[in-house]
């Protein structure tokens, strides 16, 4: 089985015993990279703030954290992760990443705590895990420093979502989510009303970057599959 998402926890629940499922890894890098980027300027610049006083009529200027100099953590560092921080290069940011796995460069998540109090900018890339379900509680929150910005384009379920109301409606922490539990979000939900919130409808991968992705990884894994050789992406073996 193979899908065309880099998530597959919506999979499991139909995966027969015996099955080899494969991931899309890569498919979505470019474009999810991108929403991250641009959610995290447009949360730092305050546009979402002058674009509804422009809709009203209203010359709202005023100074806004801006990007350069930032001190970015980005949480999850696979392929997405990495897509982010080279389109993070030129804006002369500062970036720690921690993975599942460490290595030269990227600390192990446990460590993440230690990390949370200096970052100016947290965006969450990793997938969701048993492990990584719930992972920015109330202490992860609590630890991230005051006017930091929350920027999630993993999955909802990644996020507390009560524990990130608590600290948007004190005015702690700002937050741009194009992910959110519960998913579609309810037009009642408080999310929409809270202050310094940001939010995209699940549109990580969804630009025409996506097509000619997935069809290279489906043209190569068909290829593997008939001339017997490795398959690509593969999360769960029979």
């Amino acid at each position: 089985m193979q899908t065309v998402t880099a998530g597959y926890d919506h999979v499991l629940p139909y995966l027969r015993p015996g099955l080899t499922l494969a991931n899309g890894r890569g498919v979505h890098d470019a474009a999810t990279a991108e929403l991250a980027v641009a959610l995290t300027l447009a949360a730092r610049r305050r546009l979402p703030e002058f674009v509804q006083a422009g809709a009203e009529g209203r010359w709202a200027t005023g100074w806004s954290a801006g990007l350069a100099d930032a001190r970015v953590l980005i949480v999850g560092y696979g392929s997405i992760g990495a897509a982010i921080e080279r389109r993070l290069a030129g804006f002369e940011v500062e970036i720690s990443r921690v993975a599942r796995s460490p290595r030269p460069g990227v600390r192990p998540i446990s460590e993440v705590s230690e990390l949370l109090p200096r970052a100016d900018v947290v965006i969450l890339a990793t997938p969701l895990t048993p492990e990584t379900e719930g992972l920015v509680d109330k202490d992860f929150l609590a630890r991230m420093a005051d006017g930091a910005l929350l920027v999630n384009v993993a999955r909802g379920r990644v996020v507390d979502t009560e524990a990130l109301l608590a600290e948007l409606d004190a005015g702690r922490l700002h937050a741009a989510l194009d992910v959110t539990e519960p998913e579609p979000l309810p037009a009642d939900h408080p999310l929409w009303s809270a202050p310094n919130v940001l939010i995209s409808p699940h549109v990580g991968g969804l630009t025409a970057a996506m097509a000619p992705r997935a069809r290279r990884l489906l043209v190569d894994q068909v290829r593997r599959y008939a001339a017997g050789e490795p398959l690509a992406n593969v999360v769960i073996r029979p």
